[in-house]
């Protein structure tokens, strides 16, 4: 039997790539997105090529409307909420436009779902930053990479939190609530704090969504500039993998709800942000690769690693995709669809 999902941000980058797996398997889906984001009309438009004109049902509107996005949420079962402001920097220019959106914007979902009397699942899209600088972790310099001395598998769930930058303040704030709202509403709430999602349809740009804008750029032949040394760690989390762990989050409902997890590549799916990744571009792209190196950025992590064992234990859940299958066919999607960035 289907459900009626209803995805904020759904023609997003991570947005687009859900509904089309929703749509592909008979789900009613509703796209809320005020289309702000680059790529956003690509996107709807590959779904509408793929799926027909009549195939979701489409709201232009913005989160912070809350009685747009109250009667979007009538008839939902599922709501995915994706839509947010999404850069550091941003939010650093702009912190009223960035609490606006992210925070009061997912506490509008979240009346607007306790409102529909229909008690839907909220599953949140909140963010590693809201472990903030971790300055108390030791971490030590390898020759092409950081490492976390005393946590080999990662930060867990049990980690701390510390809202650093305004974006860390309002995402931590509608991670928050969303928990909340568990609690005191008995609303179905999951809160995923997702580290580095990389994969087709991401329309990158330089401080959000790197590994797509390294590879637009290296397609596109592009200028590059990478801050601090280039040994900075992150975990890769390939947009399949991750839209498996929304799968198994809705899934396990009995178990997820109220839960908070780190979603991620983990310890297994780690890499550098350019002395690995600039080599493995220069293999795929057989060029070698210019790049201007500048000062480090203002809290930038040396390494962030997400210990998932816990979604690996509730929900059987765990990344298939290595990160080097996984940036090998973002690069072919992007040299294969490379009109898509002329602009």
């Amino acid at each position: 039997m289907s459900k009626n999902f209803l995805i904020t941000g759904g023609a997003g980058f991570i947005g687009s790539n859900y509904v089309n797996r929703l749509l592909s398997r008979g789900e009613d889906v509703v796209i809320f997105d005020n289309l702000s984001r680059a790529g956003a009309e690509k996107n709807l438009e590959w779904l509408y090529a793929s799926y027909g004109i009549n195939a979701f049902e489409l709201v232009q509107e913005d989160i912070r409307n809350e009685k747009k996005i109250q009667a979007a949420a009538e008839n939902a079962d599922v709501i995915i909420h994706l839509a947010g402001q999404v850069a550091v920097t941003t939010s650093v220019t702009n912190p009223r436009e960035d609490f606006e959106i992210n925070a009061l914007g997912t506490f509008n979902v979240l009346e607007a779902a306790r409102n529909s009397g229909r008690d839907p699942i909220v599953l949140y899209a909140s963010t590693n930053k809201v472990y903030g600088g971790m300055e108390d972790v030791v971490v030590e310099e390898g020759e092409t990479r950081y490492y976390y001395r005393d946590f080999p598998n990662g930060i867990s769930e049990d980690r701390s939190l510390d809202f650093h930058s305004p974006y860390g303040c309002s995402k931590g704030c509608g991670d928050q609530y969303v928990r909340d709202y568990s609690r005191i509403y008995n609303l179905p709430g999951i809160v995923f704090r997702q580290s580095c999602i990389y994969g087709p349809r991401q329309f990158g740009i330089e401080d959000q969504g790197w590994v797509a804008w390294f590879i637009i750029a290296t397609v596109l032949k592009q200028p590059m500039s990478i801050f601090g040394d280039g040994k900075q760690v992150r975990d890769l989390l390939h947009v399949e993998d991750l839209m498996n762990a929304y799968d198994a989050a809705i899934k396990n409902i009995d178990k997820t709800a109220g839960e908070v997890f780190n979603i991620g590549g983990g310890s297994k799916h780690v890499m550098s942000v350019w002395k690995e990744f600039g080599p493995i571009l220069e293999t795929l792209s057989e060029n070698t690769i210019p790049v201007q190196w500048g000062d480090w950025r203002p809290g930038d992590q040396r390494i962030y690693v997400s210990d998932i064992q816990k979604a690996k234990d509730v929900m059987k859940w765990e990344p298939k995709l290595s990160v080097e299958e996984g940036i090998s066919k973002l690069f072919h999607w992007v040299v294969e669809n490379k009109h898509l960035f002329q602009d």
